[in-house]
């Protein structure tokens, strides 16, 4: 769709006939996609249903969102539990796999379901919300952490969450001493940026301590009007914006896709600072790109790219070894 056009109205595609509805898939999928349902989870906003250009059977945005027979197949390689966040979960809704921070996920639920999710076989719909008793106990984890220095909401999407709520959250954690900094990670601001208001926008910029946002976007087409519109307000608000992509075969697998993108993110004043491997969760062997292949394309934007504009390579280690550099074989 053009830059500037209005994107499709009304409520997120859930399933198969609504994507088959909506002009995004053939009629000879539906069946095959509508298995896909019944184990994965589907969601494609109004917003990002309007960046897709259904004409073209390539295009970037659509592979990261509609669904494919292919997830059905799980290779021998791939985990349910990618990152092995269950391991380090001290309480529901925390994970704690690095000294000096941990994870807070106080819903399961986005407004988008990327078909190369690492939490693919716990995230949707249904939400996952953690009940008050739940998030008590979580906030109270932190609490008694000292060693614990930024406490990172994830999930899902913790901008899913109402500004009020997110407001509270926030104010619980910036009010723990030893807790220094707070950071978000959102598919939000370019998958459905309406929803950054200006309550959302003062609850981000008003917690009380230093609140960064990584900022999930894989391709340039994704900082549209509207997302950078989002990402302005927040800006603007004093948040510090971060960008995180991952490596994925056929939408970002070329140095112009990846400079397209970092380029873009600069334009919106979002700092590209990780470009993720793609983690082996269930049904993703599509998506991945060799290490090889992702280090010289690293290497390929030095030159031709600022050193700002440069994220670091990462990939998550097994066991729970947390992200690090991917480095030459």
């Amino acid at each position: 769709m053009p830059d500037g056009e209005t994107p499709r109205q009304g409520r997120p595609l859930r399933d198969a006939r609504a994507l088959r509805a909506a002009g995004l898939i053939p009629a000879a999928a539906v069946p095959d996609l509508a298995r896909v349902a019944e184990r994965y989870a589907i969601s494609v906003t109004p917003h990002v249903a309007g960046l897709i250009d259904p004409a073209d059977p390539a295009d970037p945005i659509a592979r990261q969102y509609i669904p494919d027979a292919a997830e059905l197949v799980t290779a021998p390689w791939e985990l349910a539990d990618p990152t092995a966040d269950a391991p380090f979960s001290p309480v529901k809704g925390v994970v704690h796999r690095y000294p000096d921070r941990a994870l807070l996920k106080p819903l399961l639920a986005c407004p988008v379901y990327c078909r190369f999710c690492f939490r693919r076989e716990v995230v949707g719909p249904e939400g996952g919300l953690l009940s008050e008793a739940e998030l008590e106990a979580a906030l109270a984890w932190f609490e008694r952490s000292p060693a614990v220095r930024e406490a990172i909401l994830t999930g899902g999407d913790p901008l899913m969450l109402s500004a009020r709520r997110l407001s509270a959250i926030l104010g619980r954690l910036a009010a723990v001493p030893h807790i220094e900094t707070l950071r978000i990670h959102s598919r939000v601001p370019v998958a459905e940026p309406a929803r950054v208001d200006a309550a959302l926008t003062a609850a981000l910029g008003g917690a009380g301590k230093p609140v960064f946002l990584a900022v999930h976007a894989n391709h340039a087409r994704e900082f549209n009007p509207p997302a950078r519109a989002a990402l302005a307000r927040l800006a603007d608000a004093g948040v510090p914006l971060l960008g995180q992509s991952v490596l994925l075969r056929g939408v970002n697998d070329s140095a112009a896709a990846l400079e397209d993108l970092f380029r873009a993110m600069l334009r919106a004043r979002v700092k590209p600072y990780y470009l993720h491997a793609l983690d082996p969760a269930p049904g993703t062997a599509r998506f991945a790109v060799p290490d090889a292949e992702g280090l010289a394309l690293i290497e390929s934007l030095r030159g031709r790219l600022p050193g700002h504009a440069i994220p670091v390579f990462v990939r998550e280690q097994p066991n729970g070894g947390g992200k690090r550099p991917v480095r030459c074989a």
